[in-house]
């Protein structure tokens, strides 16, 4: 679904999303330095980063950021079979456990904005707590900007290819 652009980005910026976000220019900078910190200096991998952001852009059906998730999750080792896979969820045939469980958790904090008990003990017997902590800060983080793209209308920039999410 493409969105139908409502503001215009403020020029100067490389992604259409940082000239949104510069209509704000308080929230700019400290934005720039958490989403680099997050992104850059995680305590998850890059992969397991860009499984959750894609999950987060395809859940609120936000054609902006599946579309340059889709390109970093390239970057961060995800084949396209696994990159197209990820709009049919967890319980699709071929992802690893890991995979698998990062999916149903993205799919429970954007349902409830909570993780269940048995979804917690899972991800608490393969990850660090520094990684608990991590997992919804990604899944709300690409969440929120999903919104931002979405009730704004951030255009995809030119050369970047609409998304084809499958589901």
């Amino acid at each position: 679904m493409k969105s139908e652009p409502r503001l215009a980005p403020r020029p100067g910026s490389p992604l259409a999303i940082l000239g949104m976000l510069a209509h704000d220019e308080l929230l700019l900078a400290p934005f720039l330095g958490w989403a680099a910190a997050l992104a850059g200096r995680g305590a998850l991998s890059r992969r397991d980063s860009e499984l959750l952001a894609l999950r987060a852009a395809h859940r609120s059906r936000s054609a902006y950021e599946w579309a340059h998730h889709a390109e970093y999750a390239r970057a961060a080792g995800l084949s396209a079979d696994e990159i197209a896979r990820v709009a049919a969820g967890a319980e699709a045939e071929g992802w690893s456990e890991p995979d698998r469980l990062l999916l149903r958790a993205a799919d429970e904090l954007h349902a409830q904005q909570r993780l269940g008990d048995a979804t917690w003990g899972e991800l608490r017997a393969r990850f660090s707590d520094a990684q608990l902590v991590e997992i919804p800060l990604v899944v709300g983080h690409y969440t929120m900007l999903s919104m931002l793209a979405n009730a704004t209308g951030v255009p995809l920039e030119p050369g970047v290819p609409e998304p084809h999410w499958g589901g």
